[in-house]
């Protein structure tokens, strides 16, 4: 193209000179004019070409070699429009939202081959993550989350406070009834052990069918008072209890002899051999556990999962409530990226350009937009000669 263009000017040069050397006929002075022109309007616009990369002809003329001399110039006039007309909160917000994307994904979501697929990379995700994470790590984040923390927390309020709301449901009845009826089966069932007792605890002297008549006696009053207790909703001994259980509760969350018991009793449960192993192989299971249903097709996680992304996708495709509320999670969290991070985004742009040599920069876009630059020279050749000839008929008309 820079041949076609130059080739054009030499053109206009030859017929210009053999205008001007066979001067005669009148129709020659338009040809003359024309040539003049074309030259003058083909060297301007080599010249405006010329200037966006070098300088003409290695002469340091001002406002010249514009694109090597002012790259960084450009790169951040570049970076503040791409910031101003793309990155700006509104155009992502009304981007994002013309866009519909919780729509598509729903679309795409509730076709089972994809939510499949989703559900095997989430799966390859976990299986990742468990195996690069150490297990003496996780364990010591365990027994800090767990042991120091349930060490820290005083159980006597806490218990007591939830106590006291049970005994205020009445949900500690059924327990009492399980309770009763447990007492009342025991003592049934045990006659012999119960006369057993009474006999050896009597006197030497007594004799022994005294002894089997006190027994009997004894075990008739305890089998009619765990009866009563058992079937008489109001029996006194099921009022005692409720009294002690809310004389309790009060006392765990106000006596401080009952809480520093509680607090002996946390200290012996968690320090008890068998909950100091549960502790230490919480990880160790729940690993194992999550490494087994992640590798299984068929678990009972992955088909959790696989229906719960099928769901969601077509909640996304036909619920607009839901829909608008993914929306507006989606443009509110794209707004505040381009918000906070807006000046981090456009060094990229900006440092890459700095970076560019500036003579490499100039030779690849001036080979980029080469071809309708010259397109320009073969233009102002032949614009300048149409203009020259108008100019040149005009002045003959007029003067």
């Amino acid at each position: 193209m820079k041949t076609v263009a130059a080739g054009l000017l030499v053109l206009a040069a030859v017929i210009y000179v053999l205008s001007g050397i066979f001067a005669g006929p009148v129709w020659l002075g338009y040809v003359h004019a024309a040539a003049e022109a074309s030259m003058v309007g083909a060297l301007a616009d080599w010249f405006a070409v010329t200037a966006l990369f070098r300088h003409p002809l290695g002469l340091p003329i001002p406002h010249t070699a514009l694109i090597p001399n002012r790259k960084n110039l450009l790169g951040a006039s570049l970076g503040d429009f791409v910031g101003n007309n793309f990155l700006s909160e509104q155009v992502v917000r009304d981007r994002l939202h013309r866009a519909e994307i919780s729509k598509r994904v729903g679309v795409w979501l509730s076709q089972r081959d994809n939510a499949q697929r989703i559900t095997s990379e989430l799966s390859n995700v976990a299986r990742g993550l468990v195996t690069v994470l150490r297990d003496e790590d996780v364990q010591a984040v365990v027994e800090h989350a767990i042991v120091q923390r349930l060490m820290a927390i005083p159980w006597g309020p806490p218990l007591g406070k939830l106590l006291g709301q049970v005994l205020a449901d009445g949900s500690h009845h059924k327990l009492v009834d399980l309770l009763a009826d447990r007492a009342y089966e025991w003592v049934r069932d045990n006659h012999e052990a119960i006369k057993r007792i009474v006999s050896d605890r009597s006197p030497a002297w007594s004799p022994k069918f005294v002894d089997s008549l006190l027994g009997e006696r004894v075990y008739n009053e305890i089998l009619g008072f765990a009866w009563s207790m058992k079937t008489d909703v109001n029996h006194p001994m099921r009022a005692a209890v409720d009294r002690f259980l809310i004389d309790f509760a009060d006392d765990l969350q106000t006596d401080p002899l009952t809480m520093e018991r509680a607090e002996q009793v946390k200290h012996q449960v968690l320090t008890h051999p068998e909950i100091q192993h549960l502790i230490g192989t919480t990880w160790t299971n729940a690993k194992r556990m999550l490494l087994d249903a992640a590798e299984d097709p068929s678990s009972e996680l992955r088909k959790r999962v696989l229906e719960g992304l099928v769901t969601l996708g077509i909640r996304l495709e036909t619920d607009d409530t839901t829909r608008e509320k993914v929306e507006g999670w989606i443009e509110g969290g794209a707004a505040y990226v381009v918000t906070h991070y807006r000046a981090e985004i456009l060094t990229l742009i900006t440092d890459t350009i700095e970076r560019w040599d500036a003579d490499e920069t100039s030779r690849k876009i001036e080979l980029q937009v080469g071809r309708d630059l010259q397109f320009i020279r073969i233009n102002g050749t032949v614009v300048g000669a149409l203009a020259g000839l108008v100019i040149y008929a005009c002045s003959q008309f007029l003067f």
